[in-house]
């Protein structure tokens, strides 16, 4: 037997790039099997560990074909998402299409990994944002949804808890990732975030990472229904 077939098993949506690439990589350090889903991948998933498949993380029927051959479930980590810049998110078809990946992938993954998960006696991470909180002017389909992913983490906390399964979720703030790159880009944006940031500092990927792994881990046991800032204090400033 593989010394890796007891490790629990995490699926990671989006894990190929950005927050889930690297929530990925601090589980694999923390001895779990880790499988990540999605269409982007970056340099740093080679030699990894973790195994990537190529799947579009709103078709249903190519996630209902992974659930099918995963009959016990950790982890299913939601960190999939896109935003669009350039006022396009202001038009109905943009603000669609951000919501139907940032809203509607996380709550097809979590009801089509539902039963692995009640048999794994595992939990759910899925990721929000500190624009959950806030309102964002330049993207409100990606406000809208991330704020719709903190009401529904909190809503399947309560109706997923008689199976063993919590439901938690992460919201990162500014986190130097190829989805900030505009605003650290841009010194009239830049200097006022970071001016207003607590902690003096972009946050990192692996600062969010470290972060979801505690949620995932048996530590937050008696956690549910939350949602973490991880944001340098961003929120409260």
């Amino acid at each position: 037997m593989n010394a890796t077939d007891n490790a629990p098993l995490a699926l990671v949506t989006g894990g190929g790039t950005g927050l889930g690439l690297a929530t990925g990589l601090e589980l694999r350090a923390r001895g779990w099997r880790v499988i990540a889903l999605g269409l982007d991948t970056e340099p740093a998933l080679e030699g990894s560990g973790i195994a990537f498949e190529r799947i579009d993380i709103t078709a249903a029927a190519a996630l209902a074909a992974v659930a099918a051959r995963t009959p016990r479930l950790k982890l299913l980590a939601n960190a999939a998402g896109i935003i669009l810049h350039e006022g396009r998110e202001h038009a109905v078809e943009g603000f669609r299409q951000v919501v139907e990946v940032n809203l509607h992938g996380t709550q097809l993954a979590c009801v089509t990994f539902r039963a692995a998960l009640a048999e794994g006696r595992g939990s759910i991470l899925n990721f929000a944002s500190m624009w959950s909180r806030f309102g964002s002017g330049r993207n409100p389909g990606y406000s809208a949804s991330k704020g719709a992913v903190e009401s529904l983490t909190r809503a399947l906390a309560v109706a997923y808890a008689a199976e063993g399964v919590r439901v938690n979720a992460i919201a990162p703030g500014w986190i130097d990732t190829r989805m900030s790159a505009n605003a650290f880009s841009d010194p009239e944006r830049a200097g006022p975030l970071l001016k207003r940031l607590p902690a003096g500092h972009w946050g990192q990927p692996s600062d969010v990472a470290k972060a979801a792994a505690f949620l995932a881990s048996d530590d937050a046991g008696y956690i549910t229904g939350v949602t973490l800032p991880v944001d340098g204090g961003y929120s409260i400033a």
